[in-house]
């Protein structure tokens, strides 16, 4: 805890952001003493929450945390894929989420000394309480209990600095408290001041959010806890918001990741972080596009989660090519999503028509790219969706089946098959063709979670709430078919010492019998220790600063 004393500035943290509001006088000349008095004082406190939220890798994580499942790839193995991890001093994913909660703790304690309204008081107390609760949340998920401090620390001696900490379901609870708190008091999100601020609807969605987590986590990984009242507390939120007119799915999913689809006439838009202004003048940017070209590609083990159009998966649909003779192979008779997720050979790419291994060992990423921002060499501008509402809808379906063992058909098409829909996807999810083609109900709810959200930091949440990273994560990471004439020769036998054998490696069996297909990673370099590895390590700095207090994780020495 004691990271914080670098943060502290006896109160005058929050305006450092006073030039965030062209009405405040220069911050320089700004006290704590003289500060907190109207309402330009508090929305000017509170910017400083957006203008820290970085988009789809929102905390500082040294381990980039979706790499670490089995979903993107890197091209190769890291030190976590491979067990190497060793305890950082320090890591953004604790330190920039304290900071945050700092900043909300502030606010909320000096935030009563401005003459305004009570509701006008309430509605700036529920957007520092909204992300309060989103980053305990986050921390919850990394490293279970962690200390639960709210209140602002203005002595760099305060004893509350070297709290131990704070049980999970303890710190859960004052998360529900801020999400209800904010749900009540901020404003619909029709009548937002201004747009990518926090709505109410988002501190629904939140709740949807962490019920689900919270519930499945819970169950399990046997914690103890009753899961399913937080399972229902997930049914509830989702229901709400389901029920409210307010959010419907975007129509067309391939722009759903362009700035077209960006503001309030995407519906689909629950909350974002909003870049720009949109072309070369913009001042607040990312660099997701290039990072698509230059590093990540999606790897086989999860593009084998598509289905096939006849809605079963690759064991067992008869569209299903064997051996595949092509990398195009992979896409036919296919979830729609899967060639809007992915390139196909010739498409225009990143730069020109798209040709296999160019760029990636895996599967290159098409969601989202953009040619015209792929110019401006990492000046991007088209907002980061935090929530969607394709979320909310597939967290119902999975809340509810976890909570009732079972789903409606009715309710699946409303979440499954209205995601499916939306894309042409011409088979539906209904309990009778589960039953009769063998299919499990709870998998395939999944299935459609992980391959709607490809790309969008999920899946190694999932993974880890659904306990399932033993099984997943410590297998051959398979990339992108390569084929001879496909891609340069050249590149071709560069990449031929990893390619698959009459199905075997080595002498280890490897993908069935297809081959030529490339292995990223092998499973015997890859590691994922239950004992530990299910929650991150606690920063060395962190435990040294609160004289031993706060107490590392099981496993990790």
């Amino acid at each position: 805890m004691k990271t914080l004393n670098k943060y502290i500035l006896l109160g005058a943290l929050t305006l450092s952001v006073a030039s965030c509001d062209l009405d405040m006088v220069p911050e320089t000349s700004v006290t704590d003493a003289s500060y907190w008095k109207t309402e330009g004082d508090l929305r000017g406190a509170c910017n400083r929450f957006y203008e820290q939220m970085n988009g789809n890798n929102d905390l500082g994580d040294g381990f980039k945390h979706d790499y670490r499942s089995d979903e993107l790839t890197t091209g190769g193995a890291n030190a976590v894929s491979s067990g190497n991890v060793q305890i950082p001093t320090t890591n953004g994913a604790w330190t920039d989420a304290y900071w945050r909660i700092f900043i909300a703790n502030n606010i909320i304690e000096k935030a009563p000394r401005a003459d305004v309204s009570e509701a006008v008081l309430n509605k700036y107390l529920a957007e520092a309480r909204f992300f309060r609760g989103y980053y305990y949340f986050e921390l919850v998920k990394k490293y279970g209990d962690v200390p639960l401090l709210l209140k602002a620390i203005n002595d760099t001696k305060d004893p509350d600095l070297m709290m131990p900490r704070t049980p999970r379901a303890e710190v859960i609870k004052q998360v529900y408290e801020d999400l209800e708190f904010a749900a009540t008091w901020l404003p619909d999100i029709d009548k937002l001041d201004k747009w990518g601020h926090v709505a109410r609807q988002a501190a629904i969605a939140m709740k949807v959010r962490v019920g689900l987590y919270e519930g499945t986590h819970g169950k399990y990984h046997n914690s103890g806890e009753d899961y399913r009242s937080h399972l229902k507390t997930s049914i509830d939120a989702a229901k709400e918001l389901i029920t409210s007119g307010k959010h419907e799915l975007y129509p067309d999913f391939e722009k759903l990741f362009l700035d077209v689809a960006e503001g309030r006439q995407n519906r689909e838009n629950i909350f974002v972080k909003e870049y720009g202004p949109n072309g070369s003048a913009a001042t607040t940017t990312h660099g997701t596009i290039r990072q698509m070209e230059n590093t990540v590609s999606v790897t086989r083990n999860v593009v084998d989660l598509f289905l096939y159009t006849d809605g079963l998966p690759r064991e067992k649909s008869a569209y299903t090519i064997t051996p595949e003779t092509s990398y195009d192979d992979v896409f036919s008779n296919r979830d729609p999503r899967l060639g809007m997720t992915c390139y196909k050979i010739g498409e225009e790419a990143y730069k020109g028509a798209f040709t296999p291994h160019n760029f990636h060992r895996g599967y290159s990423i098409k969601k989202g790219f953009d040619i015209v921002q792929w110019s401006t060499n990492s000046k991007e501008w088209t907002d980061w969706m935090a929530i969607r509402y394709a979320e909310v809808l597939i967290s119902y379906a999975e809340a509810l089946y976890e909570y009732n063992g079972s789903i409606s058909d009715d309710d699946l098409d409303i979440t499954v098959n209205a995601l499916r829909n939306r894309v042409g996807m011409p088979a539906k999810l209904t309990n009778a063709f589960a039953q009769a083609n063998g299919l499990d109900m709870l998998e395939e709810i999944r299935r459609e979670r992980t391959v709607e959200f490809i790309d969008e930091n999920k899946r190694y949440d999932d993974i880890i709430r659904w306990k399932i990273a033993e099984k997943v994560l410590p297998v051959d990471i398979i990339g992108a078919l390569c084929i001879s004439g496909e891609t340069t020769q050249s590149k071709y036998d560069e990449l031929k010492a990893k390619l698959t054998v009459g199905g075997s490696l080595n002498g280890k069996q490897r993908y069935g019998t297809q081959d030529d297909l490339y292995v990223i990673e092998f499973a015997e370099d890859r590691r994922f220790d239950t004992a530990k590895d299910y929650l991150y390590p606690v920063p060395l700095y962190e435990i040294s600063q609160s004289g031993g207090a706060v107490t590392q994780n099981p496993g990790w020495k």
